[in-house]
């Protein structure tokens, strides 16, 4: 099916919602983007720098014409978005979101008012350490995987709409249960940043990070992301995070006892299946679609 967005109205412009827009204007099938935020100097990068065509703060306001939005905001906010969105959406207009976590933004949706048939739920698994609309470019999606979480009461024409604007801005896209898709972000998403997070507070002297070199380099990378924003997905996925936490500190008190007893046998096994796991992962493909 082709594409034609005559107003995307992209709520929360920054390096998703705004590369989002980048991806659809290069693709040369939306008409007009506005973008929706109540920071007065991203919005005023985002149309200095072209990623929308106009600008506002007031959600209501906005999407008063729109034909497609879509919810880039920080999952904690998603209710308030909805809420609004349910009070002045046109008739004929979808909606989609980009946020990390899919249980806890389906209940804000349903709890809103909005009418579940047009909300389509999505994740798009690509983003950068970096935030706000200068940091969005419209290649982000490409060779990256999108999720979608429809529910039951999600039409068909509204999966088969948002899933080729997915396609368009350059995202493989798959559909699963919001559950599913919790439990396995929880897994290769979240963990991994708690993880960089907690090492990052746990290595207490960082006058010896003058000695780090590429490895350190690339296990934290991910510490310098949003805090706020981290702080959303975690609380908003809490119980699957916590499941995964609990793993991983059983893994830490195993290698801490071998050491303690001088274990190498123990050391290697785990070493090797760890070595074994990844570069299985990297020949199947990697984190490419």
């Amino acid at each position: 099916m082709s594409l034609a967005i005559q107003h995307l109205v992209v709520i929360g412009t920054g390096l998703i919602g705004g590369s989002l827009a980048l991806a659809l204007k290069q693709a040369g099938v939306v008409k007009r983007v506005t973008g929706v935020g109540r920071n007065v100097q991203n919005l005023q990068d985002a149309l200095r720098l072209g990623v929308i065509d106009d600008a506002s703060h007031h959600i209501q306001e906005a999407v008063s014409h729109a034909d497609m939005v879509c919810v880039a905001v920080p999952v904690s906010a998603s209710a308030q978005v909805f809420r609004e969105l349910a009070l002045a959406l046109p008739h004929h207009a979808l909606i989609t979101d980009a946020g990390s976590t899919k249980q806890s933004v389906i209940q804000d949706a349903h709890h809103s008012g909005l009418d579940m048939s047009r909300f389509v739920p999505a994740h798009p698994i690509a983003g950068t350490e970096y935030s706000g609309a200068a940091a969005a470019f419209p290649e982000l999606f490409q060779h990256h995987r999108c999720i979608l979480t429809p529910t039951e009461q999600t039409s068909e024409d509204a999966i088969m709409k948002v899933k080729k604007m997915w396609e368009v801005a350059g995202a493989s896209v798959e559909t699963m249960h919001a559950k599913e898709h919790d439990e396995i972000m929880a897994s290769i998403s979240h963990l991994p940043h708690l993880t960089a997070f907690a090492m990052m507070n746990a290595l207490q002297n960082h006058d010896d990070f003058r000695f780090a070199a590429g490895g350190f380099r690339d296990f934290t990378r991910i510490a310098s992301s949003s805090p706020d924003m981290w702080r959303d997905i975690s609380l908003c996925n809490a119980a699957a995070i916590s499941d995964k936490i609990n793993a991983l500190q059983t893994e830490l008190a195993s290698l801490r006892e071998a050491l303690q007893s001088q274990n190498g046998d123990v050391l290697l096994q785990k070493f090797t299946a760890a070595k074994l796991a990844r570069d299985a992962w990297l020949a199947a493909g990697g984190d490419t679609i």
